[in-house]
């Protein structure tokens, strides 16, 4: 049987900030390591057949300069491409813009390390109240759509059990568990213990539908 909680902890986090023309933005960034060649993984993560084996299903031109359109989340603008270990593109949804970049890197031969950047200029009142958590607990599930799909075993989560999954008793344990992670890689960045916990059990309330304490 799958165990999300154990994917959950195979991931990496951390919390900082950038300073881009507009004024300091907020970097999320999330990776693991992959049992796959940088090749494979690139295309799973590229591929307009295979994204929504494991994601969101997506629509639009996957290419440099070209546009997409994730089904009722973001959509954006392919910045920058260099195949098979780095894109950058916007990340638009309703009437903010954000940035991701997705790096791909050869561990071994059979091993690769995906790691994805979330920066964006976040309202202070907005970052006090749920913290890095309210996108990076978003990106955990995409994390464990994608280990799930590369295990090829049929154990995982996969796209169509997502919602029956996240209402279920694990769903609502991993997302708690990612979200004390991020308040954590926050807290490592500096913010204060209290307020990044804080702001985890709001973040956690936000996804399970529980009441915060």
């Amino acid at each position: 049987m799958y165990d999300a909680t154990e994917q959950i902890n195979a991931v990496q986090r951390q919390v900082g900030s950038r300073i881009l023309e507009a004024g300091e933005a907020r970097v999320s960034t999330i990776s693991q390591t992959y049992q796959t060649t940088v090749e494979d993984l690139w295309d799973a993560c590229t591929n307009a057949e295979r994204i929504p084996r494991w994601f969101l299903p997506i629509s639009g031109d996957l290419r440099l300069h070209g546009t997409y359109q994730l089904q009722g989340n973001a959509h954006g603008t392919i910045e920058s491409c260099e195949p098979p270990h780095r894109f950058t593109a916007t990340w638009e949804y309703g009437d903010e813009v954000s940035w991701i970049e997705v790096r791909l890197t050869p561990v071994d031969t059979e091993r690769t390390r995906f790691e994805l950047e979330h920066i964006a200029h976040v309202d202070q009142d907005r970052w006090a109240q749920f913290g890095p958590g309210a996108v990076g607990v978003g990106w955990d599930l995409g994390l464990l759509g994608l280990a799930s799909y590369l295990a090829g075993d049929g154990s995982g989560i996969t796209p169509e059990q997502s919602a029956e999954w996240s209402a279920s008793d694990e769903g609502r344990r991993a997302m708690e568990l990612s979200s004390q992670l991020w308040g954590e890689a926050s807290i490592a960045a500096g913010t204060d213990a209290d307020e990044a916990k804080a702001a985890a059990e709001r973040t956690t309330a936000f996804y399970t539908g529980t009441p915060a304490a």
